[in-house]
């Protein structure tokens, strides 16, 4: 556990808060938003233990795995690193399986399945920071488990799906303080779990940008996707709009629906696969826009391409309303290919001003970010 000593000034005065800190992820196999925020609450409690589902070791920094890691009994279970979506209907029983072993004041969660539901020590509060409720069982249901998903996971999510939600919703009685990522989330937790919470944004390490800031590399004639390769980001939607359009489209990422999506793709679609981050953050900056078209909790990938110096085309619906505006993004108002192309022309009509880009940003930091959890923390425990 983490003996934290935490001082805030941000309100006119020093506090010192003493106590023993434990953290909770849902799965540790890749490094992505969640897991930035992970790293985060590791960089504030570097010494607290991390329970989670399922650990594939190295998938995720040292920052993250420089601690004790207590997993489930799914982490036994040969190819759950790969294939651990398909475990789903276990996972209930898996977060009730994990037992906090160490002394706890804090219990601090970054939940966006079952991890919220891991049952808190005796005396201890327990912070949760909810990055969505599962979406797949609730307002996405059909996207990830309609007629194009697998007739057997069609027909397994129709048997569990009630078990799942109803265990879902009555894991919260064991959190303390729900935090949503965006007002967006906040809204859905509201609708699904009958909860209000306080609103905390996510973040752009805005360190990593600092140098392509300084000096920004020529703009090229392409557009970009940075994302994972799942129902929701409708990946789909903008290759069919760019096959159409017979724009250069690069995609950065990888996932599940990869080999449909190379067969959907044109020849003026370029598949990347996963870069490492500088390749990354070069690639947003020569970008002539970032497509967004996918209906998205929060969005850190937007403002990443804020931070790059380049304007966003996105859906106008979710967490991208409470990020961006008509001075850093063009926006379409349907998911379809025709209102896609239409903001894409549009957009090839405008300039956007760098410099805007670059501000809307910087109201997005890291430090923002701690300083927001840590007056939390603080109202929790007082």
């Amino acid at each position: 556990m983490a003996d934290f000593f935490c001082f805030s000034g941000c309100l006119g005065f020093i506090t010192l808060i003493a106590m023993k800190v434990v953290l909770m992820h849902d799965w540790l196999t890749g490094f992505r938003g969640g897991e930035r925020v992970l790293e985060v609450f590791c960089e504030l409690f570097p010494d607290a233990p991390l329970y989670t589902l399922i650990h594939a070791k190295g998938s995720v920094p040292a920052s993250i795995e420089n601690r004790e890691i207590i997993t489930s009994f799914l982490n036994e279970i040969p190819g759950v690193h790969k294939h651990y979506r398909k475990f789903l209907p276990l996972f209930p029983k898996a977060a009730e399986s994990l037992k906090i072993i160490h002394e706890a004041d804090l219990v601090l969660s970054s939940s966006h399945c079952v991890i919220k539901g891991v049952q808190k020590p005796s005396g201890s509060r327990h912070v949760s920071y909810i990055h969505s409720p599962m979406r797949y069982l609730y307002d996405q249901f059909d996207n990830y488990f309609g007629p194009s998903a697998p007739w057997y996971q069609r027909g397994g999510m129709k048997v569990f799906r009630n078990y799942l939600t109803n265990w879902d919703i009555d894991s919260n009685q064991n959190v303390d303080v729900p935090i949503a990522n965006s007002a967006f989330v906040g809204e859905r937790i509201k609708k699904y779990y009958g909860i209000d919470c306080d609103v905390i944004h996510p973040f752009v390490d805005l360190n990593d940008f600092r140098e392509i800031q300084k000096n920004p590399p020529e703009k090229e004639d392409h557009y970009l996707m940075v994302t994972a390769f799942a129902p929701n980001k409708k990946v789909d939607l903008a290759i069919r709009a760019f096959n159409k359009m017979g724009k250069t489209l690069k995609i950065i990422g990888s996932g599940q629906q990869e080999a449909a999506l190379r067969e959907l793709a044109s020849d003026n679609i370029h598949f990347l696969g996963n870069l490492d981050r500088s390749e990354v953050i070069d690639n947003f900056a020569r970008a002539r826009a970032f497509i967004f078209p996918g209906v998205e909790d929060f969005g850190i990938t937007p403002l990443e391409s804020l931070a790059s110096g380049t304007p966003v085309i996105a859906y106008k619906i979710g967490g991208v309303l409470e990020t961006l505006n008509e001075d850093v993004a063009q926006f379409f108002n349907e998911a379809s290919e025709e209102e896609l192309i239409k903001a894409v022309m549009e957009f090839e009509k405008k300039s956007f001003i760098r410099e805007k880009l670059l501000s809307r940003a910087e109201e997005f930091s890291k430090d923002h970010f701690k300083e927001n959890i840590l007056n939390c923390i603080k109202k929790a425990m007082s």
